[in-house]
């Protein structure tokens, strides 16, 4: 694809590369920020007003989080949606014509259960300060901008990239893993236990040591075999995600009766 007036990304010597003015992210960057600092101001505000250990059971909040985060892990509710076409795709540094795949059920359970074992988290460590004592205040401040933080990254992220998954002449992209097309052999269904969870990319140069990547899975509302279809597909063909007109994702071969 062509690039417009500027390129996407803008060397700089001192920090590096910094997002260009004219790469079209820059709505969704304000957007994502504002919605980011919605959720955090308060509950750092929150975090700092927390009342006395003696008032509040911090352990018993953490622990219920955690078994919430640990049931949510273990939840697979089937999975059978589509990739949906987008004329516009905001991914990690431009704005492309792509498919897309959203969050899952499970997904969704995973963030909001992740933000809560954070959150939880905090309120137990912030709980077992001292109270008066100069250092613990300045602790918890820490703690509670440290929370707030790592919730509004999440919110952040959730809005300021199009779909959990989303395959475009740029490449593939899950979550902020973006994977080029060129770089990929053979892909395939990664079983774990017995059960299919995710797409494995098989590529042609790879990190020592660095385990294979894999896409979709759990989190991903698109089940594998739509993503392998779909993958095989356009592996040797990506030029045809960046034509702007509407693309209908492959789907899979049937399976023979009895098979």
């Amino acid at each position: 694809m062509a690039e417009g007036p500027y390129p996407s990304l803008v060397p700089t010597p001192l920090l590096g590369r910094l997002p260009s003015p004219g790469d079209g992210l820059w709505t969704r960057r304000l957007l994502a920020v504002a919605t980011a600092a919605v959720m955090a101001a308060p509950m750092a505000a929150g975090l700092l007003r927390l009342p006395p250990r003696d008032q509040l059971d911090p352990i018993c909040l953490m622990w219920l989080a955690w078994c919430a985060g640990w049931l949510s892990r273990r939840w697979r509710p089937r999975r059978d949606g589509r990739l949906v076409w987008r004329s516009r795709v905001a991914g990690r540094h431009s704005v492309e014509p792509g498919l897309v795949a959203r969050r899952s059920l499970a997904g969704w359970a995973d963030l909001v259960t992740g933000m809560m074992t954070v959150t939880a988290t905090g309120v137990t460590l912030i709980g077992m300060l001292p109270e008066g004592a100069r250092w613990a205040e300045a602790g918890r401040s820490l703690l509670a901008v440290g929370v707030s933080a790592a919730v509004g990254q999440a919110v952040y992220e959730e809005i300021r990239l199009t779909g959990r998954l989303a395959l475009t002449a740029g490449g593939i992209r899950h979550g902020r893993r973006l994977y080029d097309w060129g770089n990929i052999d053979r892909v395939g269904p990664k079983k774990q236990d017995g059960r299919v969870d995710g797409v494995r990319l098989r590529q042609i140069v790879r990190k020592p040591l660095e385990p294979e990547p894999v896409v979709g899975g759990r989190d991903t509302a698109v089940p594998e075999e739509r993503l392998v279809a779909a993958i095989e597909h356009f592996r040797s063909r990506p030029e045809m995600l960046a034509v702007g007109l509407p693309v209908t994702a492959p789907e899979p071969a049937a399976q023979p009766a009895g098979g």
